[in-house]
């Protein structure tokens, strides 16, 4: 492919640019000389005016940006593009490599292949049996107390949580520069929590709200599931107050009444973040019904701290417009907000303010709180693990079960100095039946001769032998 005008061909280091209202493709170098520079805003090919804004980069290698693997949206979302068969062969060792030219090492690659195929599968079985397999370790009695040394094998370093898909990039800087300490592992890099809370499809609790209104009270349901960063932001905001005292600046009967201004005039507002965010209409969310709780914006990715009410279904908003919630309680009060008498662009005549918002159920506070209560029961199972078991769970490296004496049998509980079934230990002093301790009796005995066996003749095999039976 090369460029129509100056003929350059296009390489992966050609910064390349097309014409929106055309489509012709250029190099941007041409475009900068023979329109920018010249001023002559037309195209190079059709003669059809076109401006800057009509000028879209299709590859820029210059752009940093561009490469920055953290900003890319699936890893941002936290998810993976690649199939399963696609990721089968990527943990395949041996995929780049000619292993008909290894010889004797093909063969050590694949027993090894085979190795941890059957260790991954075996661990599988251990962990879905009855009783887990629990790591070996060696028993001694001593005082009649049972003491359990495990012998931990090696094992590898858990993932953190807040993981993200793509490495802290800081082996490669490392490889690459000399002004950098040398890295030599690829670790993952690790979110923030409030990163690794506003991906989509993560926190799925609802959250509560209430605005206290100067015509009465709107209870509101929260959904953070495809739209976390709206629900964020509207709690981030309502704790801190920034919507007491605001007014509902557009109100417009049988469509919707919008607020969340602190100038009051539809034109100001910003996020908690100070900027504004990216639309989140990848969910279910549909403005289908009377009370449905969206983000107002001025276009695409415009999100700030206004938000509306809609008085009725509006198809024509879905997908430009994030919905993050609906009135769930004082329907009573979004109807007298529509009966309002209004003036010139929608606004009211008396105005309807927001005394307070006030949050009932913080959905992150309560997803933080449910991760910190598991990630404790995990550690407190993992102790309970290393200690050796529970006590009903402990097993000889046989796999029986250990009784509560410390010996290892079938059954559990103390066995009392019960030998077998029916005889009783020697501690008891008791005989086969007996109840209670006998004396000891002496009794007489004969001194009896023990009577010397005959010795057995050995067999004569063959030849003459030593003559003994002559």
């Amino acid at each position: 492919m090369v460029d129509p005008v100056t003929f350059k061909v296009f390489t992966d280091n050609t910064h390349i640019v097309a014409l929106k209202n055309t489509g012709n493709v250029f190099a941007y170098d041409t475009i900068e000389r023979l329109n920018i520079k010249g001023k002559m805003w037309r195209d190079l090919i059709s003669d059809d005016e076109f401006t800057r804004k009509d000028i879209i980069t299709l590859q820029d290698p210059q752009n940093v940006e561009s490469r920055n693997l953290s900003a890319f949206k699936y890893l941002q979302d936290g998810t993976s593009t690649l199939t399963p068969s696609q990721e089968a062969e990527r943990a395949d060792p041996t995929r780049n490599l000619n292993t008909s030219a290894l010889g004797n090492a093909a063969r050590v690659l694949k027993a090894k292949e085979a190795v941890a195929k059957a260790r991954s599968q075996r661990s599988t079985q251990n962990q879905s049996s009855q009783y887990p397999s629990k790591s070996l370790s060696t028993t001694s009695r001593t005082d009649n107390s049972q003491k359990t040394t495990p012998t931990s094998s090696h094992t590898t370093k858990p993932t953190p949580y807040n993981a993200a898909l793509h490495t802290t990039g800081r082996a490669a800087a490392s490889l690459t520069s000399t002004g950098l300490t040398p890295e030599t592992s690829n670790a993952l890099a690790l979110l923030s929590t409030e990163e690794y809370m506003l991906k989509p499809r993560r926190v799925k609790t609802k959250g509560y709200a209430r605005l206290l209104t100067t015509l009465g009270s709107l209870n509101l349901e929260l959904d953070p599931e495809f739209t976390p960063r709206a629900v964020w932001n509207f709690v981030q905001l309502s704790k801190t107050g920034y919507y007491n005292g605001t007014i509902f600046h557009r109100n417009i009967r049988n469509f919707m009444i919008q607020g969340g201004d602190p100038t009051g005039t539809g034109k100001g507002g910003a996020s908690i973040w100070g900027k504004n965010f990216s639309d989140e209409i990848d969910g279910p969310g549909r403005h289908d019904a009377r009370g449905v709780l969206s983000m107002a914006n001025k276009g695409k990715h415009t999100n700030g701290s206004q938000f509306f009410i809609t008085y009725r279904p509006a198809p024509h908003l879905d997908r430009k417009h994030s919905v993050f919630g609906k009135v769930v309680g004082g329907m009573e009060t979004l109807g007298r907000m529509e009966g309002a008498e209004t003036g010139e662009g929608g606004r009211p005549k008396v105005e309807i303010r927001i005394e307070e918002c006030v949050v009932f159920v913080d959905p992150f506070v309560e997803f933080e709180r449910a991760r910190r209560e598991r990630e404790g029961a995990e550690r407190a199972e993992e102790e309970v693990r290393r200690g050796g078991g529970r006590e009903d769970e402990r097993v000889t490296w046989t796999g029986k079960r250990v009784r509560g004496d410390g010996k290892g049998g079938a059954g559990g509980g103390d066995s009392g100095g019960v030998v077998g079934k029916y005889l009783k230990g020697g501690g008891n002093g008791a005989g086969v039946g007996g109840e209670g301790e006998d004396d000891e009796i002496v009794g007489e005995w004969e001194d009896v001769v023990d009577e010397q066996p005959a010795k057995k003749k050995g067999k004569v095999v063959g030849g003459f032998g030593n003559f003994d039976s002559w």
